[in-house]
């Protein structure tokens, strides 16, 4: 016999279960897809091409661009540039917009 407890208890944890298993189905973004090759995109803001982008600087990043919708000092994030993807906080593409 299912109480109402028990079944509420199911419910939140398989609720919880779900939105872990979304939060992991997002793909890392990579500097091929062609809307990142477009903007530039790379992985370590070290490595942007200084000739195709002179106004680049060392300090813009992922990490600190307005677009970076992900947690503050995490490896990782979504931007909502690429929406399911994630990019590396230390990334960085020609759309980045300095965080207010």
């Amino acid at each position: 016999m299912t109480t109402r407890r028990v079944f509420m208890m199911t419910l939140v944890a398989g609720g919880s279960a779900l939105a872990a298993a979304g939060a992991r189905a997002q793909a890392k973004l990579d500097e091929k897809d062609p809307q990142a090759a477009a903007l530039g995109y790379v992985v370590d803001t070290a490595k942007a091409d200084k000739k195709k982008f002179p106004k680049h600087e060392p300090a813009q990043k992922c990490g600190n661009c307005q677009l970076f919708t992900g947690k503050a000092g995490a490896a990782d994030g979504p931007c909502s540039l690429f929406p399911g993807k994630t990019v590396a906080a230390n990334g960085w593409c020609s759309a980045w917009v300095k965080k207010a």
